[in-house]
């Protein structure tokens, strides 16, 4: 049987810290995929969240806009009135 050729210690060394590094950066790109499905799914909830309470002022207060800034809010006149 013939003796295995190997390659130097010093390029073992490179491949495997390349393989590392590789194998980290597929590992980190697993979570960040993990994390942005879950960040979709918020945004999802948060969306249906926000049409029911814009539903709720709605009902209380007619079409109006809303200063974020304050609370203030002017009535959205409608197509139909003017």
């Amino acid at each position: 049987m013939a003796k295995a050729k190997k390659i130097t210690k010093k390029e073992l060394e490179v491949v495997n810290e390349q393989q590392m590094k590789m194998n980290g950066m597929l590992r980190s790109l697993g979570v960040l995929d993990v994390q942005k499905q879950n960040i979709h799914q918020e945004i999802l909830t948060l969306n249906t969240d926000i049409e029911a309470t814009k539903k709720e002022l709605e009902e209380k207060y007619g079409q109006v806009n809303i200063d974020l800034s304050d609370g203030s809010y002017t009535l959205i006149e409608s197509k139909d009135a003017k």
